[in-house]
């Protein structure tokens, strides 16, 4: 996320089964992120962490069948630089992104982004209008506060999410080896169709054991990309209902970007799955 990454609808062509999520109602997902260029091999850049946690729903909402009161999910990512690249290069970051979600549809309803890159500071706000399929997204500079704010104005299609509820929304699929598939994705007030491909099946050492996963290549890069250069990203999750994201690799010009999962935290889990 700090390199420029890494639905009640009517309109929502997807179909959801209440069974467990995987990652209901908290989960912890701690990560390395290494960087490898040439001589340079793994050099510590980063920690990732993500979080799910549940929060008050919107008060005119009744319960479920299920008499589960309503609420909606939150989700955090929390990227902090660290160790010798940071040191070496000078390059410090912290980047923390929010994303409220309803649960049962699973489209995001708000994303609040913190960016902070040395001394400059910004923070931007995604609102999704899902009655009327727009999303507004206000950027202010809190470093100088006397810049203009930039604010723009998106249609977009459902189940819409953003870069940080698509890795959640992944999880509830199901995968079939070589389909392609498509998923909306907004960031910074545009929305993009992201493609994605289901590339191979291995075996692969995780802190959850040596376990069968899954690899999955989203199309992010490119000049109708989420990032304009030339690059490559996968993402591997493990292939059971759980669907850990245990591993993803960046690859740039800039060199290579090793991202692995170290800790996971999932007390009292208790899963939408959807069909298609």
């Amino acid at each position: 996320m700090a390199w420029g990454l890494l639905v009640p609808v009517a309109r929502a062509q997807s179909t959801y089964t209440l069974k467990e999520r995987p990652f209901e109602p908290t989960e912890e997902l701690v990560y390395k992120a290494e960087f490898s260029r040439s001589l340079l091999r793994k050099l510590d850049v980063a920690n990732f962490k993500l979080t799910v946690s549940r929060i008050a729903g919107s008060s005119d909402a009744k319960p479920s069948a299920l008499n589960v009161q309503p609420y909606n999910l939150k989700l955090t990512g929390d990227v902090v630089s660290q160790g010798f690249f940071a040191k070496l290069f000078g390059l410090t970051f912290h980047q923390r992104v929010e994303s409220t979600v309803e649960p049962n549809s699973f489209v995001v309803q708000k994303t609040s982004k913190v960016d902070e890159q040395g001394k400059r500071i910004r923070s931007s706000v995604a609102v999704f209008d899902h009655d009327r399929g727009e999303v507004t997204w206000i950027e202010r500079d809190s470093g100088n506060p006397t810049r203009p704010e930039r604010k723009t104005t998106a249609s977009f299609p459902e189940p819409i999410q953003d870069v940080l509820s698509a890795i959640y929304f992944l999880r509830l699929r199901e995968f079939e080896l070589g389909k392609r598939f498509s998923v909306p994705i907004s960031d910074s007030g545009r929305v993009y169709r992201v493609s994605m491909s289901v590339v191979e099946k291995k075996r692969m050492k995780t802190p959850l054991g040596r376990v069968s996963v899954i690899r999955i290549d989203p199309e992010l890069f490119g000049p109708d990309g989420m990032i304009k250069e030339e690059g490559k990203f996968s993402i591997w999750f493990t292939d059971d209902e759980r669907r850990v994201p245990v591993s993803a690799r960046l690859k740039t010009e800039y060199g290579t970007f090793d991202i692995t999962l170290k800790k996971v935290s999932r007390p009292n889990a208790q899963v939408a799955t959807i069909r298609q």
